[in-house]
């Protein structure tokens, strides 16, 4: 089952977003890798040769499931509303009115902004049904913005 709509024309996030990702996880595991070696070359216990091993393992897992991750992500503006998509197990199908957006934020952050990247922040009255886009490109972002916060102040006049 597919809870997406297929009439709907997805807008991918850049693949760039990979590589942001990638390295995020390359740095945590790097810090685990590190201990490792560390206390494998102090000690030479064959526990931190499999925790080696098994930092290894997972961050080959992750990567995988990192590219497969970033390609779910996807959105499509529609005349009244907002929809985002991601996951991969569990797949999430966020739709958000324009005239209950609040605000909308873009931010971007070190290893974004070494990429070139941005994320679109939507926020709403409901906590629970705040969204974001990340993986946009800058004028992208600023323009989802600027129609989203349009959208939203035209449509929340009738209220």
């Amino acid at each position: 089952m597919e809870p997406w709509p297929e009439t709907v024309r997805w807008q991918p996030v850049s693949a760039d977003l990979i590589k942001v990702e990638a390295l995020r996880l390359g740095i945590g595991m790097l810090v685990l890798a590190v201990g490792a070696v560390i206390g494998l070359a102090l000690t030479g216990h064959w526990l931190f040769g499999l925790a080696l091993g098994l930092v290894v393992a997972l961050t080959l897992w992750r990567l995988a499931v990192i590219v497969r991750a970033v390609r779910a992500w996807g959105y499509a503006e529609r005349d009244n509303d907002l929809l985002v998509r991601h996951g991969l197990l569990v797949r999430r199908l966020s739709i958000v009115p324009y005239a209950r957006m609040q605000f909308v934020d873009v931010t971007a952050g070190p290893l974004e902004r070494a990429f070139d990247l941005a994320t679109v922040q939507l926020h709403t009255a409901a906590a629970a049904s705040d969204a974001r886009v990340p993986g946009l490109r800058p004028a992208e972002a600023s323009r989802l913005r600027d129609r989203l916060t349009a959208l939203g102040e035209d449509r929340a006049e009738g209220l």
